[in-house]
């Protein structure tokens, strides 16, 4: 079976009040993927640009392996400042190169050779993007083992009701966390139902083999048709939780693959989304006691 995993979307810089770091969730989880010894790659778009010649080296230093198109649009920028009480403020620039993602025939023959794929809402944002993401998950083969992981990732308001339902009827696998999941339920309709109930229509209703529910310090859970898993959330000392939810995505996905069963898969995603909490940045290099639990 084709072992080939990827991680679709945006490839940004984040640009901090202290200076700028690489971002987006398709790399960090391309990137765990790869420790656990998969053939892993990042699709995406940048410029050609200063800055889209320092993401490339950068993925390069990682020996992360790629599919990034050059495009005559500018490489994707967040700004990020701080209000007057120290809180966080996201601009997420428009008409940027991920937002222009073409579908080539290294694409297609790619998909045709991609036995999993996780990908969100945000790159859906703009139609040539999102068309390219339809299309390599449409060219993606229906086996058993494929398996198509839709972490919703709801930024701002770069997202539709049309996006997210076609989205959840091309994924097999759906990644939701507890605010994301309140946000679906305003928008289609299942409001005063507690959030279990919440994730069970929506197993039901998109046909998925898998919903994983992320409640923060609250724990987490993985829906299937057979059995719930619920895991505590580790209390580790926090250096920064950015990519953690996309290293959990990583090991659950890796986990699974290697044929391990949900619960068990479920125990690794949390060890390995908590080791990431207690190191700075996004990809920091895994301890090998958590990479030879797929072994």
């Amino acid at each position: 079976m084709n072992q080939i995993v990827v991680g679709m979307g945006e490839a940004l810089w984040d640009c901090l009040p202290e200076g700028k770091k690489i971002g987006g969730a398709p790399a960090n989880f391309a990137y765990h993927v790869s420790q656990f010894g998969f053939d892993s790659r990042v699709v995406s778009a940048v410029g050609r640009d200063a800055d889209g010649d320092e993401i490339l080296n950068i993925f390069d230093d990682k020996k992360l392996r790629t599919q990034i198109e050059r495009v005559d649009y500018p490489t994707g920028t967040v700004q990020v400042t701080l209000d007057a009480v120290g809180v966080p403020q996201y601009e997420i620039k428009e008409g940027v190169a991920w937002d222009n993602i073409p579908f080539t025939d290294e694409l297609k023959r790619l998909a045709l050779n991609t036995r999993a794929v996780c990908f969100g809402s945000l790159a859906q944002r703009s139609e040539v993007s999102r068309d390219t993401i339809n299309r390599f998950l449409d060219t993606m083969p229906d086996g058993e083992g494929q398996l198509k992981i839709f972490d919703i990732n709801l930024r701002q308001s770069f997202y539709t009701k049309d996006v997210l339902c076609a989205s959840m009827r091309r994924c097999n696998i759906l990644k939701i966390n507890d605010e994301e999941l309140v946000t679906i339920s305003r928008i289609f309709g299942y409001p005063g139902i507690d959030l279990q109930d919440k994730c069970w229509i929506l197993l039901a209703k998109y046909n998925l083999k898998m919903l994983i529910l992320t409640c923060g310090t609250n724990g987490s859970y993985v829906f299937t048709p057979g059995v719930v898993s619920f895991q505590e959330t580790p209390k580790v000392p926090v250096a920064d939780t950015v990519g953690a939810g996309d290293s959990f995505t990583a090991a659950f996905t890796a986990a699974i693959l290697n044929g391990m069963p949900v619960v068990d898969a479920h125990k690794l995603a949390v060890e390995v989304s908590a080791y990431v909490c207690t190191q700075s940045g996004a990809m920091p290099e895994l301890p090998q006691a958590l990479k030879e639990r797929l072994k």
